[in-house]
């Protein structure tokens, strides 16, 4: 279990509703991880705050990044569940 350390905690509901969100898209099965976490960037031409969403399935870690807060995240706003390969998170700094 994880303890929420700082954050908005109005934004507890809005956390949880995404990580369901991903759950049913991409068909988690209960012990797959899924970790959402709204941040400030700070860089020009980004919104001030947006959603990064990680979940492991399969031994494989997958990123999504919403350029949106939590609050106005919509399963709109999530990739379509045949997009899953081109999720894989490689660590790569630069990405979005």
């Amino acid at each position: 279990m994880f303890q929420r350390l700082g954050g908005n905690p109005d934004n507890l509901v809005h956390l949880e509703r995404v990580e369901d969100e991903i759950r049913a898209r991409f068909e988690l099965v209960g012990d797959d991880l899924v970790l959402v976490s709204e941040a400030a960037s700070g860089l020009p031409g980004f919104p001030d705050l947006d959603t990064t969403i990680r979940f492991w399935s399969d031994g494989q870690r997958y990123r999504v990044r919403v350029f949106k807060p939590v609050r106005e995240v919509t399963a709109a706003d999530l990739p379509v569940a045949w997009l899953k390969p081109s999720l894989v998170d490689d660590g790569d700094a630069d990405c979005c």
